[in-house]
């Protein structure tokens, strides 16, 4: 294994810090976490812009801690007994997701819930191509075309035998996340985006509405940096970041992967965002990403662009409640500072879509 690729966690940001004193004791005396002994070591995966992210070493044992972040709503959209139920339902159905160990609801720990599970080794791609790292088109074409189908695996998975049918409300799904996005839009609203409004509009057409897919499980948050690749062929070891993971139609699933896909002729301004390597030679593009679902799935994928711009959309409310956090002072992350120019430039892709 070329070990010098793995992704590796830092030092913890100003702000993000954990109670090592309190941890410790309370993991050493975990009976789910026999024979612990050692110095704790706490470090935090830099990426990642929600849910945060720490790596815990004791002694020879290695973990990893997740947690809301601070000034969350910890009862809606980080719920880490929810994601640590799926995990733990996941892992003897689907092989791609690390052992969940822990759940703790004792705030009186960490200040917050949190869940600690098996740390996966591996490569994870992010904006940046890891140094000394070699990414060839074929290499690319291969692991999108991995990325594609285990997404189509994702969405087969029998929930329902795998004890996760009461994780969400598949009936209604589409227009109840165009309703819920918009209204989580509205919260979180600091600046005036009129693109960002448009688009809620044209989404919340009835006569535009796509008809069911299906239900299926779905991730909700399917890029190639919530992926972990063995650091020897680069297959998918893991899935992460299951928080916002529900019982719903794929094609919204598809949608927001593909709100995240950047192609090389995209506009700079969209490609500046830098969401992951999407844009190197080799890679799929979008369409070519649809096709490739609609084959492997069997599913109609004919109105995809609902989908897609659903994606763009999606995806700059996130953004714009990451910003809403930081100008509230919960954060003092430095990558969030200018997150609303994000925003508009999401906006303007969607309406751009629209468009055409």
């Amino acid at each position: 294994m070329n070990t010098s690729l793995i992704d590796q966690p830092r030092d913890v940001r100003t702000g993000e810090e954990l109670p090592g004193d309190k941890l410790s004791n309370y993991l050493t005396a975990n009976a789910q976490l026999p024979n612990l002994s050692g110095e704790v070591v706490i470090k935090q995966f830099p990426s990642g812009h929600s849910n945060l992210t720490y790596a815990i070493q004791i002694g020879e044992m290695e973990f990893v801690l997740r947690r809301p972040p601070f000034g969350a709503n910890i009862k809606t959209a980080h719920d880490m007994s929810r994601e640590f139920k799926i995990l733990s339902h996941l892992y003897p159905v689907y092989d791609k997701v690390p052992r969940a160990v822990l759940y703790c609801d004792d705030e009186s720990i960490i200040g917050s819930p949190f869940y600690v599970m098996e740390r996966v080794n591996g490569i994870v791609l992010r904006a940046k191509l890891p140094k000394g790292m070699e990414l060839t088109p074929d290499i690319l074409r291969n692991l999108s075309l991995a990325f594609v189908h285990n997404l189509t695996v994702i969405h087969a998975i029998d929930y329902e035998a795998a004890g996760l049918g009461d994780l969400g409300k598949p009936s209604g799904y589409v227009a109840r996340q165009v309703r819920g996005w918009t209204e989580r839009y509205v919260n979180a609203k600091t600046d005036d985006v009129p693109d960002i409004e448009r688009t809620a509009t044209w989404l919340a057409d009835a006569k535009r509405l796509p008809g069911e897919s299906g239900a299926a499980l779905i991730h909700n948050d399917y890029k190639y940096d919530n992926l972990v690749l063995d650091a020897n062929d680069l297959h998918i070891r893991a899935v992460l970041d299951w928080e916002m993971a529900t019982i719903g139609d794929p094609l919204m699933d598809l949608g927001t992967s593909l709100g995240y896909w950047v192609e090389a002729n995209d506009p700079e301004e969209l490609r500046a965002l830098a969401f992951g390597l999407t844009m190197l030679e080799g890679n799929l593009t979008r369409e070519g990403i649809v096709q490739r679902y609609a084959l492997v799935s069997g599913r109609d994928v004919s109105q995809f662009k609902f989908y897609y711009v659903f994606g763009i959309f999606k995806i700059a409310v996130i953004v714009q409640q990451i910003y809403n956090r930081y100008k509230k002072g919960f954060s003092h992350d430095p990558r969030f500072a200018t997150m609303i120019d994000a925003v508009r430039i999401l906006g303007k892709t969607a309406v751009r879509e629209i468009e055409k």
